[in-house]
C-alpha cells in the first residue's frame, strides 16, 4: 500500500510517512485480540466460578476493615483483589454486539455478586465494635461529576486494555481509579449501623461508576468494530438507545448538581476565608470564630480584644462585594477585652460552637494569661532592675563615705610601725584621691611604700589612692605638722584625732 501512495503523482511525498506515524501512535487496534478471542473471554466473565465469590468476599472483608479504621492503604488492597470489574465490561460488551442473552448473563453473575458483597459488608459492620463512620466512608457518600468522569475514563482504559494480548497492569489501575468495592462496603456499613444516607451515597457512587464504566466499554467495543452478534430492526435499536440515554442521565443528573454544588461551596469558603484574613487585620482584636451560611447567606465573626467602632465595621462590611460575597450579610460579635474571662464565660458569650471553635476559644484564652503574666514578668524585671540601679548608687554614695576613723585604727593594727595615722580624701584636677598620711620611726622601703597603697585601694574601693609617711630620724615634730590637711573632708571624728594628735 505504501508503494501504492509513494508511485501517485497527485499525493505529497511527506504526506504518508506523517500519517503513518500518527496511525502507528493512536492506533487503537494495535496488539488487540481477535475478535473470536474476545467473545470467548467476555463469554468467561459471565460464569460464576465458587473460588471468585470466596476472593470477593475476602475482599469485602478487606474493604470493610479498611473503611473500619480509616486506612487508605488496605483499601486500595481490596480494590485490586475484587473481581468485580469484568462482569461490569461484560455488560457494556454485551449492549455494543446487541447480545441480549450474554447481558441477562453478565447481569445475573454481576447482581450475584453485588448481593454476596452487600451481605458481608453488612454483617461485618453489624457486629464491628466501631461504630463510627470514617472520612473513607464520608468521602464516598456525594458522588460528583468528577466521579462520573473518572468511571468514564477508566471504562475506557480498562476495556483497551482488556483486548490486548499482552494485559500489562491497566485492568489494576482502573480498579484503584474507579474503586468499585470501597463505596459499596460503604452501603453496606449503612445497611449494618441502620443508617440510609450512607446505603444511599455509597450505593449511588457504586452504581455511577458501574454504569459509566459500562458505557465507555461499549463505546470502545463499537470504535474496535467487534461484529454484532444479532441483528436488530431499527425501531429496537431505537428504543435501546433512549432507554440508555434515559438512564445515563437519570443517573447522572443528580451526580451533576452535587458536583456544581460542591463547587460553588468551595468557592464561597475560599472567600469568606479570603476576606476574614485579609479585612480583620487589627494588632489589638483578634477573630476566634467564624462561620457562613451559605443558604442564609450570612457570615458570622466573633471578635476578642479591643472594640472595633461601627465605622470601622461598616468599612469592613463595604469590602463584601470585592472577594465575591456582594449577597452576604456580616455579624459580627465582639467583646471589650478577654482579660478575666473564664472559658464558661466565653461560652456564655459565644454559645455552643463547634469542637475546632471551642478550641481556638481555649487557645485564646490561655494566649492571653500568658501576655498577661509576661506583662506582669517585665514590670518585675523593671522594677528589679530600677532597684539594682539604685544598690550601685548606694553603694557608690557608700564608698565615697569611707569611715576614715576606722580605716585609721585598722591601719594601725595593720602596720604597727606607723604612727600618728591620719587617713581623708582630697581633691584636684582629676578628681578624688584617698590619701592616708602617717609618722614612722624609720624611713620606709619602697616595697613596704607599695604594700601600704595597695592596701588602702583595696580597703576603700578607690582608683586612686597615695600614702604619706614621714620618718622620725629625718624630721621633727613641727614639720610633720605642717603638712596641710584643710583640704581634707574626712569625718569630723577624724579631724579630732588629727587635732589630738597635734597637740
Amino acid at each position: 500500500m505504501s508503494s501504492k501512495r509513494a508511485a501517485d503523482p497527485g499525493r505529497e511525498p511527506s504526506a504518508s510517512p506523517i500519517k503513518g506515524y500518527f496511525k502507528s501512535v493512536f492506533d487503537i487496534s494495535d496488539d488487540m485480540m481477535s475478535y473470536e478471542e474476545i467473545d470467548t473471554m467476555m463469554l468467561e466473565n459471565t460464569v460464576i466460578h465458587g473460588p471468585n465469590m470466596w476472593i470477593l468476599m475476602m475482599a469485602t472483608f478487606i474493604a470493610s476493615i479498611g473503611l473500619n479504621v480509616n486506612s487508605t492503604a488496605v483499601i486500595i488492597g481490596a480494590m485490586l483483589v475484587s473481581p468485580l470489574m469484568s462482569g461490569i465490561m461484560t455488560m457494556g460488551y454485551s449492549l455494543a454486539v446487541r447480545d441480549l442473552s450474554l447481558l441477562r448473563k453478565a447481569f445475573t453473575r454481576f447482581a450475584t455478586q453485588v448481593m454476596i458483597s452487600l451481605t458481608t459488608s453488612s454483617l461485618y459492620f453489624f457486629i464491628s465494635p466501631l461504630s463510627e463512620a470514617s472520612s473513607e466512608m464520608i468521602a464516598r457518600i456525594s458522588p460528583t461529576i468528577w466521579d462520573v468522569l473518572i468511571a468514564t475514563f477508566g471504562g475506557i482504559a480498562g476495556m483497551i486494555g482488556s483486548t490486548r494480548r499482552k494485559k500489562g497492569n491497566v485492568i489494576p489501575g482502573v480498579a484503584i481509579a474507579t474503586a468499585l468495592m470501597p463505596p459499596l462496603c460503604t452501603a453496606g456499613y449503612g445497611i449494618g449501623t441502620g443508617q440510609l444516607k450512607f446505603f444511599l451515597g455509597g450505593f449511588y457512587l457504586f452504581l455511577i461508576n458501574t454504569l459509566f464504566i459500562a458505557l465507555a466499554t461499549m463505546v470502545i467495543t463499537m470504535i474496535l468494530g467487534v461484529p454484532y452478534h444479532k441483528s436488530l430492526t431499527v425501531a429496537k435499536q431505537r428504543v435501546i438507545n433512549r432507554v440508555i440515554f434515559l438512564i445515563v442521565i437519570i443517573v447522572a443528573a443528580p451526580s451533576v448538581y452535587i458536583g456544581a454544588t460542591t463547587v460553588y461551596d468551595s468557592v464561597q469558603s475560599a472567600n469568606v476565608k479570603r476576606f476574614i484574613s485579609d479585612e480583620f487585620r487589627f494588632s489589638d482584636t483578634q477573630v476566634v470564630m467564624s462561620s457562613y451560611d451559605s443558604k442564609a447567606k450570612e457570615i458570622s465573626v466573633s471578635l476578642v480584644g479591643a472594640t472595633l467602632t461601627d465605622d470601622v465595621i461598616e468599612a469592613v462590611r463595604s469590602t463584601l462585594p470585592d472577594h465575591g460575597l456582594g449577597d452576604y450579610q456580616l455579624k459580627v460579635t465582639q467583646t471589650l477585652t478577654s482579660k478575666g474571662i473564664t472559658e464558661e464565660e466565653f461560652y456564655a458569650l459565644f454559645g455552643e460552637a463547634e469542637q475546632s471553635s471551642n478550641e481556638r476559644i481555649t487557645s485564646y484564652i490561655r494566649e492571653e494569661a500568658i501576655n498577661d503574666l509576661n506583662r506582669i514578668v517585665e514590670e518585675k524585671d523593671e522594677e528589679i532592675e530600677s532597684l539594682r540601679e539604685k544598690i550601685d548608687e548606694y553603694e557608690a554614695e557608700k564608698a565615697a563615705r569611707t569611715d576614715h576613723k576606722a580605716l585609721a585604727q585598722k591601719a594601725q593594727s595593720v602596720f604597727a610601725y606607723l604612727t600618728d595615722i591620719r587617713c581623708g580624701t582630697m581633691t584636684d584636677a582629676q578628681g578624688e584621691i584617698t590619701v592616708l598620711v602617717a609618722n614612722s620611726e624609720h624611713e620606709l622601703t619602697a616595697e613596704q611604700q607599695q604594700t601600704l597603697e595597695n592596701w588602702l585601694r583595696a580597703e576603700t574601693g578607690a582608683s586612686r589612692a597615695e600614702v604619706f609617711v614621714a620618718s622620725e630620724e629625718l624630721i621633727g615634730q613641727d614639720d610633720i605638722e605642717e603638712i596641710p590637711v584643710t583640704e581634707m573632708s574626712g569625718d569630723e571624728e577624724t579631724a579630732d584625732t588629727e587635732e589630738t594628735s597635734a597637740e
